[in-house]
């Protein structure tokens, strides 16, 4: 039923107050379709991230450095069984160069992001020293904080990762109902993959947490994914919407239209106004940039360098090539939307005060 004006009005206020929203208003946000209260969500959304972030909106650098996996999860294009899936293992030289170009073009982080590589993750201490080398040398040589984004792994690689300097951990969940996620990510288990995210924090790894929509989820299921993010205290939230992939069981199947994920975006940012929320380039690409910002997103992810073989997730080659996927075509979209790019000092300062639980005590 749709929500009155009068009734949004009410749950919007309260939002901008730091009030608890319940299930059913949160839900209610969720099931907006009117325009014009779609746009009064998207400023309320706004109002907080200028709250706590002012103008200031951080940059990714992304690098895929390999695209085997293991795992054979029903979306994604880089399932173990696609015949179609581009493949390849970056080399470290290939790695450290596409990261200093990332960090030269002015990111805030760079982002290393595989597949659950067997060369990894299925050759004991040997591979996971190997990544962490990575890790440890991507730090020194662009001097930037680093994401990695391996899979599930076991907390002995998790304790190498974090004395190799990494900042963050990301290993989405992608929904939160136990049973959509054994229809998704087959022969995977739900707990494993959400306790390691707690057992990365003990350790004293950010974590980011995503979620996959257009799914099959409902509404009632996203709800569940919010209140587990928020159990979680994840530092860092995203939602992406589902794209159907070639050769993935769900290929035939139509994805949501945006407005699914920028709704999903701003209802994230009412409920966790002081973390940092995603706009991917990777669904809609450089164009879909500003309603993402709109809704109150405060990271840029996947900047991508072109020319050097590298490729984004959802879509595997959209904007990359042709320099889009760059802070140099970033930026000036900032700037038409009224926004800046962060400083480097300030993210730092972000992440320290995040590590030391100054940020987000009154969530």
């Amino acid at each position: 039923m749709q929500i009155t004006d009068s009734n949004l009005e009410n749950i919007l206020d309260r939002a901008l107050k730091r009030k608890e929203l319940s299930r059913e208003e949160i839900v209610s946000l969720l099931e907006i379709s009117d325009k014009d209260q779609l746009e009064a969500l998207f400023q309320a959304a706004r109002t907080l991230r200028e709250k706590y972030f002012g103008k200031d909106i951080f940059l990714y650098g992304f690098v895929y450095l390999s695209t085997y996996c293991r795992n054979d999860c029903r979306f994604c294009y880089y399932r173990r069984s696609n015949r179609d899936s581009l493949r390849y293992r970056k080399k470290e030289s290939e790695v450290l160069e596409a990261a200093l170009d990332l960090a030269e073009s002015g990111v805030h982080l760079i982002d290393l992001t595989m597949g659950e590589d067997p060369e990894y993750l299925d050759r004991g201490q040997a591979g996971i020293e190997r990544l962490a080398g990575l890790v440890r040398k991507v730090k020194a040589r662009t001097g930037l904080p680093v994401m990695i984004s391996p899979g599930v792994v076991p907390e002995s690689a998790l304790q190498e990762l974090a004395r190799a300097g990494a900042d963050w951990y990301a290993c989405y969940q992608e929904t939160h109902s136990a049973l959509l996620f054994e229809e998704l990510r087959i022969n995977q288990r739900f707990a494993e993959r959400l306790n390691t995210k707690y057992r990365a924090h003990e350790l004293g790894l950010l974590i980011e947490e995503g979620l996959l929509s257009g799914i099959g989820e409902t509404n009632q299921d996203l709800f569940l994914s919010l209140m587990a993010m928020q159990e979680l205290n994840a530092d860092q939230i995203r939602v992406m919407n589902f794209i159907p992939q070639k050769g993935t069981p769900l290929e035939g199947v139509a994805g949501p239209g945006s407005i699914r994920e920028i709704q999903i975006t701003a209802v994230m940012r009412l409920l966790f106004p002081d973390r940092l929320i995603p706009a991917s380039l990777d669904v809609d690409g450089l164009d879909g940039l500003p309603p993402r910002l709109a809704a109150g997103a405060n990271v840029v992810t996947s900047i991508i360098p072109p020319g050097q073989g590298l490729a984004g997730v959802a879509q595997s080659t959209l904007d990359i090539d042709e320099s889009r996927r760059t802070t140099a075509w970033v930026l000036p979209v900032l700037e038409e939307n009224g926004l800046q790019a962060g400083s480097r000092a300030g993210y730092r300062s972000w992440i320290e005060k995040r590590v030391q639980g100054l940020v987000g005590s009154e969530s």
